[in-house]
C-alpha cells in the first residue's frame, strides 16, 4: 500500500528565505526594475563599470530594504500602514453645539 505525504502548508502565507506576502513582490518587482535599468544604461553607452556599480548598489538596497521592512512590520504590516494612512486622525466638526440641540417637529402630513 502506498503512503502519500499530506501537504500541511495550505492555508499559509506564501514565504521565500523570510520574506513573507507582499514583499516577496517588492523584492522581485525591485530587482527587475534594477535589472531593466542597468541594461538600459548598458545600451545607452554608459561606462560598463557603472552599470555595474549601479545594479549591484541598486540590488543590494533592494534586498537589505526589503527585509528590513518585513522584519520591522511583519506579514501584514504594510497592509497596516496604508489602511492608517487612508483613516482620519481625527473629525472635525465645525457647527455649533446648538445646532445639534435644536428641537424640529415632524409635520403630521397624511
Amino acid at each position: 500500500m502506498n503512503s502519500y505525504n499530506i501537504n500541511k502548508g495550505i492555508g499559509r502565507t506564501v514565504e521565500f528565505k523570510g520574506l513573507k506576502a507582499q514583499y516577496l513582490f517588492i523584492f522581485a518587482g525591485g530587482l527587475l526594475g534594477t535589472l531593466i535599468f542597468v541594461m538600459i544604461l548598458y545600451m545607452a553607452g554608459v561606462n560598463s563599470y557603472i552599470c555595474l556599480f549601479l545594479g549591484a548598489g541598486g540590488a543590494s538596497l533592494i534586498v537589505w530594504q526589503t527585509f528590513s521592512l518585513n522584519r520591522k512590520y511583519g506579514e501584514h504590516g504594510l497592509m497596516k500602514i496604508g489602511a492608517g494612512k487612508r483613516h482620519p486622525r481625527y473629525i472635525i466638526c465645525r457647527k455649533r453645539v446648538h445646532r445639534y440641540l435644536k428641537f424640529t417637529p415632524k409635520s403630521n402630513a397624511i
